[in-house]
This record gives structure tokens, C-alpha cells and sequence, in this order.
């Protein structure tokens, strides 16, 4: 798992004017709380930001007034047209602590012959694991795999030290049968009539 440092700046102004004047310096506002503390309002490098969170469940070293904390992104506020970070709460947390997150689920492998279509149940799977050792995807195999199979979050192998946060029974993956393909025949059959018209 990687760890990024960054370094941020603790904040006073509050409000939707100062965090205008924030992201006008290409900066991020964020509020990082856990443990019982107080919530400590920051602001963080945007540009360094947005590259760290494109990694699920990053570690953040954050350097705050010369004390470094360790943080995990909790819910992240993106502007809906442009894409650029607006805000970010950040959870804190200690090494060797475990922690709940969701990792994306990644697929190895072909589906057996068929034009059969595979249905993501869930594209994230909800895990316990060590702060500092959170994965960052899990991968499965869909090799072979037929229409009604199924793949359950208890068929998934976690790395070690992490542990399933939801009921082993959950299905994840699942094969869908391939639509018979109707449409296209409808579609001969009214120029064929459009012709004889």
C-alpha cells in the first residue's frame, strides 16, 4: 500500500467564501478527525491531492505544523462538472489499527464461451485490515465461469491480516444468461412489410 506525504496548513476561516479563496490557490479544504480529537481543519495541496486519491483507500502522512499524522480519505467532494477536488474529510488513524473500508473488486480471466454478460453485485468489498496495510484492489478469477454461476465474498482470497466486514454469503460477481438477440430479426421482418408495401 502507498503512503503519501503532505504537506498542509491548519486553518481558521470557515464558510463558503474562504473556501472559495482556497481553491482558488489550487488548494483543497479538508477536516481531519478520529480518535476522540477535536477536528482539526486543514487545507492541502490540491494538485498533490488529486493525484494520492486516485489511489483507493491511500495512506496520507500529513505534516501538520511540523507533527506528522496519518490519515485515510473518508468521503471526498468532487465538483460534479470539472472534476476538481472541493473538500475532503480525512480519518485519522494509528499503525497497527484496523480499520473498515470498502477495496474495489478486479476481475483475471474469461467467461466460459456464450456471449454470457457478468454482473458486478458489488465493485467494492467491504473489509477489515491494518490502516498501514490496506489493499489497494482484490483480484478474482472469472475463468470459465457459466451463466448462473456465482461468486461469493467468501470465494474471494483476502491478503493476510485483512477479514471480510460483510456476511461470507454476499454474492460479488454473478454470470447473467445472454439476451437472445430478437431485435435485429423484428427489425428484417418491418422492411421486409415496408418493401412489399
Amino acid at each position: 500500500m502507498s503512503e503519501v506525504k503532505l504537506t498542509t496548513e491548519t486553518r481558521t476561516e470557515f464558510g463558503k467564501g474562504a473556501a472559495r479563496r482556497i481553491r482558488r490557490e489550487n488548494k483543497v479544504p479538508g477536516v481531519l478527525y478520529g480518535h476522540g480529537t477535536e477536528p482539526v481543519h486543514l487545507t492541502l495541496p490540491g494538485h498533490e491531492l488529486l493525484l494520492a486519491v486516485r489511489t483507493p483507500n491511500v495512506l496520507l502522512a500529513l505534516d501538520i505544523d511540523g507533527k506528522t499524522e496519518l490519515a485515510i480519505p473518508k468521503s471526498i467532494t468532487r465538483d460534479p462538472l470539472k472534476g476538481f477536488l472541493e473538500h475532503i474529510d480525512l480519518l485519522l488513524v494509528k499503525r497497527g489499527e484496523k480499520v473498515n473500508v470498502e477495496v474495489p473488486v478486479h476481475t483475471e480471466g474469461e467467461l466460459a464461451s456464450g456471449g454470457n454478460l457478468l454482473e458486478h453485485v458489488l465493485n467494492a468489498l467491504p473489509i477489515e485490515a491494518e490502516a498501514t496495510h490496506i489493499p489497494e484492489a482484490v483480484t478474482v478469477s472469472i475463468a470459465g465461469l457459466a451463466a448462473g454461476e456465482q461468486i461469493l465474498a467468501k470465494d474471494i482470497t483476502l491478503p493476510s491480516g485483512s477479514a471480510l466486514s460483510i456476511d461470507g454469503d454476499t454474492v460479488v460477481l454473478q454470470v447473467l444468461a445472454a439476451q437472445a438477440e430478437e431485435a435485429p430479426a423484428e427489425a428484417a421482418e418491418g422492411e421486409a412489410a415496408g418493401a412489399e408495401a
